[in-house]
């Protein structure tokens, strides 16, 4: 008797920890965790009268929480595309691991606390751009992926915001410096999504969503968009040196891997094969978190 019931404690125990790794498998925390250290550059670039580490620690938490719940909702809504896709069916939707009305249940309780963490203990303006992000990436990128290749450009607004909402919890206003670091990540983005869309093309035509490599199967303007953005990111990548906010260390390393995205960017684009978009990606997910890192360390 006293086996069988270790053997169902084993079983409950089991259970409840396959449930919390499906609902934290949910909030894509690779992602969220990527967001959230934008926007503690954000906040520390920003923090020019001094450093308030009980409202950066506050505002982290509630970015994240809202990274968590835009990511869970993204899952609520594509629950009928993900299982058409090898890269999504094993997420908890389509195995079933997490229902449909548990993931919008906590989706919408985390955008919810986020949203009130942000307004009340931090400041209105940084609940309005996290209101921005959910609203931009939910109920605009989201349903349009399945409608125009123009989705990417627009999700790459919500995208962008992450830097812009730490910039504004640390000073509570918006300036030509925080739209720079808005402009670097919204930027960024174009060469790390084509890339993963020019990998993915055949299962994001299986699922119908319309990304450029889908509508044009060639890639001559994907390619040439990558390489286009690119040349955009790198001189804006600067603009910190410029606006005097960091120093030349920033600046060497800047133009380092500017370099360096832009060499696998035009690499890419010559070739057009997965090896050389896989190590794009790679490359863009190395990338912005090391500018900013090095935007962080030598802040004046």
């Amino acid at each position: 008797m006293a086996s069988a019931a270790s053997d169902i404690q084993t079983i409950r125990a089991t259970g409840i920890r396959d449930k919390l790794a499906a609902y934290f498998e949910l909030t894509k925390p690779r992602i969220a965790f990527l967001l959230v250290l934008t926007s503690a550059a954000g906040f520390y670039m920003g923090s020019q009268k001094g450093f308030d580490a009980v409202t950066f620690a506050i505002a982290m938490a509630a970015i994240c929480l809202l990274a968590f719940g835009v990511a869970t909702l993204n899952q609520y809504a594509e629950r009928s595309i993900d299982p058409k896709m090898e890269r999504t069916a094993r997420r908890p939707l389509p195995t079933g691991r997490v229902t449909r009305n548990e993931a919008l249940i906590f989706g919408v309780l985390q955008c919810v606390i986020a949203e009130i963490g942000l307004f009340v203990l931090v400041n209105p303006l940084t609940a309005y751009l996290g209101l921005a992000v959910i609203v931009g990436y939910n109920f605009v990128y989201t349903p349009l992926k399945t409608r125009t290749s123009a989705s990417t450009a627009i999700g790459a607004i919500p995208g962008a915001l992450p830097p812009l909402m730490g910039w504004t919890a640390a000073t509570g206003d918006i300036t030509l410096v925080a739209w720079s670091l808005f402009l670097i990540q919204f930027l960024w983005q174009f060469p790390h999504f084509f890339a993963i869309a020019w990998l993915y093309r055949e299962q994001y035509k299986r699922a119908g969503i319309v990304m450029l490599p889908v509508v044009e199967p060639t890639g001559r303007i994907t390619m040439r968009q990558i390489v286009l953005f690119t040349i955009l990111l790198v001189p804006m990548s600067f603009a910190p040196f410029f606006f005097a906010h960091s120093g030349f260390i920033f600046l060497v390393g800047a133009i380092l891997l500017g370099l360096w995205i832009l060499f696998a960017s035009i690499k890419c684009a010559i070739e057009k094969t997965d090896k050389a978009a896989r190590k794009l990606l790679l490359v863009t997910v190395v990338y912005l978190p090391l500018l900013f890192l090095l935007m962080v360390i030598d802040k004046k």
